[in-house]
């Protein structure tokens, strides 16, 4: 059968929608439809399989705003997809216009307000109208950026995209994605659908509408049929990154403890496992993928360093830090304005905060990213004694020595760190409470015995609760 006919198209729609149900049981289904070639087709052939099937179905527009005919577009999809009996919806976003990445900002935005449709209306499913050419421009793209197997694998026919959607449960599927475009334009006509023309796809600026314009035709004259195969070269590529995906898993359960990557383990992989592995550990914390370029500069600082090093690696969205050959990943925290000591995120010179403690059940300072809770307790300071003292929260200096029981002996802050394994970085951000020059509490040890009691009075423990926002 010629790569032109519809004949087939609704048949390899029902196999993909049969295997979608396999895989998920929808109780209603979604399409994204802009109103073009593609999405129109998809809503016609939806309709009829929904009706068949006895599951709603809805149709979700965006409007960009972008074009002077959005308007209309939104009026040709509300109209068509009512004619068919689905339920219209859309959203409006707005896309700053003239930024250099409007068209990736665009395409941001317009698959959140796809998922806030699908979580507003229920919908556990959204198809898309990708295309078999929509495939090949993206292999070919992803070629160009130099990507790995796992872009180009191009798109999967059904997956999760939380990221992109901000909606955990939603499975967004791609049933036309076996048919060349020429097919779904066959169907078109055959059926007398109408369908609106973005003029923005015209424009060459844009890399995929450059490469749709002029290299794909000329691919397909010089070798036809060429978008099946590059979606065979997708294929092969996917069944590679599953692979990878199973070693890397098996790599990572191996070394990783309490959220934290062995270096030991690490240093006896070869780079490309090694990498592999990290690749894998940053895409379970939901972070962007690194180039290769930083992963291996990374793992040059933080695995071949000496043992005690305290080295950091700043990603775009964390910390990668080592302690006691352990790799983690740790928040970008902000800059507390009660720090006074240097560390790798700066230093704001402040003095201590001064207070009275009048009975509360907690003191929120936030200078100090955090609050300090007076509970109730069988052992602790107290009550009357502390509040007549006069407070003072700070940051350690360097020097003060605590002793945390009778029984053990008074030590410098830094040593009682290190014996409970408390990291550098983590320590410079724990206030001190004392009064006058004796410290009374550290956060993350406790409070100095020579000032606790049991019984009688009324005895009151501190303890440091930090708010950390993340950022």
């Amino acid at each position: 059968m010629s790569r032109t006919s519809a004949g087939h198209v609704p048949a390899t729609f029902a196999r993909a929608l049969a295997a979608l149900r396999e895989q998920a049981s929808p109780s209603s289904l979604a399409i994204a439809c802009s109103g073009g070639l593609d999405s129109m087709v998809l809503l016609h052939l939806a309709s009829s399989w929904c009706r068949q099937h006895g599951i709603p179905l809805f149709a979700f527009h965006v409007h960009h705003g972008l074009s002077p005919h959005a308007d209309a577009w939104l009026a040709h999809v509300d109209g068509a997809a009512a004619a068919l009996g689905a339920v219209p919806d859309h959203r409006r976003v707005a896309v700053e216009k003239g930024g250099a990445g409007i068209e990736a900002a665009a395409r941001k935005l317009r698959y959140r307000a796809l998922g806030a449709m699908c979580r507003a209306h229920g919908v556990p499913v959204l198809l898309t109208a990708h295309h078999l050419d929509d495939q090949a421009e993206t292999v070919l793209l992803q070629l160009l950026r130099g990507s790995g197997p796992a872009g180009l694998s191009g798109m999967d026919a059904a997956n999760g995209a939380p990221e992109l959607l901000g909606h955990p449960d939603l499975v967004m599927a791609r049933p036309l994605l076996p048919l060349a475009r020429a097919e779904l334009e066959a169907y078109a006509l055959e059926h007398g659908l109408a369908w609106v023309e973005d003029e923005s796809n015209l424009d060459q600026r844009y890399a995929r509408n450059a490469l749709r314009h002029t290299v794909m035709p000329a691919l397909a004259q010089a070798f036809p049929g060429f978008q099946a195969r590059f979606a065979r070269s997708a294929a092969h590529a996917q069944s590679a990154q599953r692979l990878l995906d199973e070693l890397a898993e098996q790599d990572l359960a191996a070394s990783l403890a309490d959220g934290a990557v062995d270096v030991a383990r690490l240093r006896t992989m070869s780079l490309d496992r090694a990498y592999n592995m990290l690749r894998h550990w940053f895409r379970q914390q939901g972070l962007a993928m690194p180039s290769t370029a930083w992963l291996g500069e990374m793992v040059a600082q933080l695995i071949e360093a000496r043992h005690d090093a305290q080295l950091l690696v700043t990603h775009p969205a964390c910390h990668i830090r080592r302690h006691r050959d352990r790799l983690l990943i740790t928040p970008k925290l902000a800059i507390l304005s009660g720090m006074r000591d240097p560390d790798d995120e700066g230093v704001i010179e402040k003095r201590g905060e001064s207070f009275r403690w009048q009975g509360e059940a907690a003191l929120a300072f936030p200078a100090y990213g955090g609050v300090l809770h007076f509970d109730a307790a069988e052992t602790g300071f107290d009550a009357s004694w502390l509040r007549g003292q006069p407070l003072v929260i700070d940051f350690r200096k360097g020097g003060e020595r605590l002793k945390l029981a009778a029984n053990r002996p008074t030590r410098s802050l830094k040593a009682h760190y290190q014996a409970a394994d408390v990291p550098a970085w983590e320590r410079a951000r724990l206030p001190i409470v004392s009064s006058g020059q004796q410290l009374l509490f550290a956060a993350g040890l406790g409070m100095d015995c020579h000032y606790l009691g049991n019984g009688g009075e009324a005895r009151i423990a501190l303890r440091w609760e930090s708010k950390t926002d993340g950022s």
